[in-house]
């Protein structure tokens, strides 16, 4: 059994502690996708944290796996470490060059979507007015396919996703999104976007944001809700997990340098206060309670394995062999 964690957030900066990243580990997590970058990080920022994220992963062999394809992942499990994969939020780090995607796939970018929240030259995000994807745009979805990286609708307008699903030649992600259907807020997704998902073979993986969830506090109970709602609409074979838990290190400014305004990425009007504050995850212990509540919220065991991981690995598997790498 394969447990894969699709998003995570630690501090964008090069000395950040990967303690998290440990606690996954000894919750039997064989996988976890981390963010390297956002929109509003300049590429000399993301290309620090890459740096440094690289160094403590290759200074620790003992606990973490850098993951190109999935044989990295079997032998990560084999020999009891963790495999690791990053992810770019947003097409802004590629400076409107295909040309980019190639080369974050070979620093270690296993995954990347196009907009976060708000628009670029590329797609629209979902806080921001209705665009869709691109011409530029298109050629990016062709390169992301050519370079074998998972194709991620996150944080994407409805119109963007939709268009990039219907571009794409592989299986698509939505690597932590949640049913609008049962939570009314613009980063949720419609069931015709979660059906246009599966379509592709993708898998959709549900946050643990409290925002995203409907709750003040997020608990087990609420992710395995959420879940269960993908699962009931278009099958077992399309929920997967990706709480989205973000790891503040006070002690180090991870904070974009330059005239960065909170608001603008996370306004107000789109219902989140003063900017990102009030947010809660779901306790990283959530992984050890997880297969359990599955159960309790309608899934067999073999049911829960696939949303606790299989799933995501079966569309990695497909996706990553195009890889050059």
């Amino acid at each position: 059994m394969t447990r894969w964690d699709a998003h995570m957030c630690l501090p964008l900066h090069p000395q950040a502690s990967f303690a998290p990243i440990n606690q996954l580990r000894s919750y039997g997590l064989n996988y976890v996708s981390i963010n390297v970058g956002m929109d509003m990080n300049p590429v000399s920022q993301i290309l620090q944290v890459i740096a440094g994220y690289r160094a403590t992963i290759a200074g620790h062999p003992d606990k973490y796996v850098q993951v190109n394809n999935l044989a990295d992942i079997a032998r990560a499990q084999a020999g009891g470490q963790i495999a690791i994969g990053f992810d770019l939020e947003g097409a802004m780090p590629l400076l409107e060059q295909p040309e980019m995607v190639a080369l974050y796939a070979r620093l270690g970018v296993r995954q990347i979507h196009f907009a976060y929240n708000r628009n670029n030259s590329v797609a629209d995000g979902c806080h921001d007015e209705k665009r869709g994807l691109t011409a530029l745009g298109r050629k990016m979805v062709e390169a992301v396919n050519a370079a074998g990286l998972l194709m991620d609708c996150s944080h994407t307008g409805r119109s963007g996703s939709l268009e990039i699903m219907a571009a794409s030649s592989q299986p698509v992600v939505f690597s932590h999104a949640n049913p609008l259907a049962l939570v009314d807020h613009g980063r949720n997704i419609t069931d015709e976007q979660i059906r246009a998902c599966a379509a592709t073979g993708g898998v959709v993986c549900v946050s643990g944001v409290s925002r995203f969830l409907g709750v003040e506090q997020p608990s087990v109970v609420d992710v395995a809700r959420h879940a269960a709602y993908v699962a009931n609409l278009v099958g077992i074979d399309h929920v997967g997990i990706g709480l989205d838990n973000g790891f503040s290190q006070p002690e180090l400014n991870d904070r974009p340098p330059g005239d960065f305004d909170p608001s603008y990425w996370w306004p107000q009007s789109a219902g989140y206060g003063q900017a990102i504050s009030g947010m809660h995850y779901a306790p990283i212990t959530t992984w050890q309670q997880l297969p359990e509540a599955l159960r309790a919220a309608g899934m067999s065991e073999a049911e829960s394995k696939q949303v606790l991981g299989g799933n995501m690995l079966r569309v990695a598997g497909q996706v990553w062999a195009s890889s050059p790498l």
